[in-house]
């Protein structure tokens, strides 16, 4: 059986996913339980305490969250449980045999990861997005839906690497940083900046 925490439209996602790969029970926690009691067509059975105080009876624990600092935060508060942390992998994508992805990330359909990458935990590398050979991406990083991370280019923890934007190859993304829906980013970024545009600069 698989546990999801956050009872989300990311959620959903994962959900989906892990049906396409194979579980066949998923059960979902989430804070706002017992206010909300499905996710779409699953059911929400607890909120965090509940899921840490039951790890045993789940094969497999993912965090659902779309927040990268709170996605984070409660899969450290996993780790520290020692819960069997998984990563999900949707069939349609695309990722080299030579490439390492980080425990309690999910790549969506039709994702490409490219030979040489080193994800880290908690990635989100989302729907038809790409990341060129030889990138590093941080632990809880975010890849949004369509995406483009070319070559050596290197993301920082908790980064969040908007829509349909590009990242020119040998790029510096710093931690915490965000790149703005379809910005160019052709230099690179410091940590806790936010930069939009084409091309991409610091917003004011």
């Amino acid at each position: 059986m698989l546990a999801i925490l956050g009872a989300s439209g990311h959620g959903k996602v994962l959900a989906d996913i892990a049906e396409l790969t194979g579980w066949s029970s998923i059960e979902f926690f989430d804070d706002a339980w017992p206010d909300n009691q499905y996710n779409g067509a699953w059911q929400i059975v607890g909120n965090t305490q509940d899921l840490l105080n039951n790890l045993a009876s789940y094969k497999g624990v993912i965090v659902a969250i779309g927040n990268n600092k709170i996605r984070q935060q409660k899969l450290l508060q996993l780790q520290s449980a020692q819960a069997n942390i998984v990563s999900l992998v949707h069939p349609s994508a695309i990722i080299s045999k030579y490439t390492k992805i980080g425990l309690g990330s999910v790549v969506v359909a039709g994702a490409v990861v490219n030979p040489d990458c080193t994800i880290g935990i908690g990635a989100i590398i989302n729907t038809c997005s790409s990341v060129g050979h030889d990138c590093t991406l941080g632990d809880a990083v975010h890849i949004c839906p369509g995406a483009r991370i070319a070559g050596g280019a290197y993301i920082g923890n908790r980064a969040w690497i908007g829509v349909g934007s590009s990242v020119r190859q040998l790029t510096t993304i710093g931690s915490d940083a965000i790149v703005g829906a379809g910005a160019a980013v052709v230099q690179d970024v410091l940590p806790n900046v936010t930069v939009v545009g084409v091309p991409a600069r610091p917003k004011p």
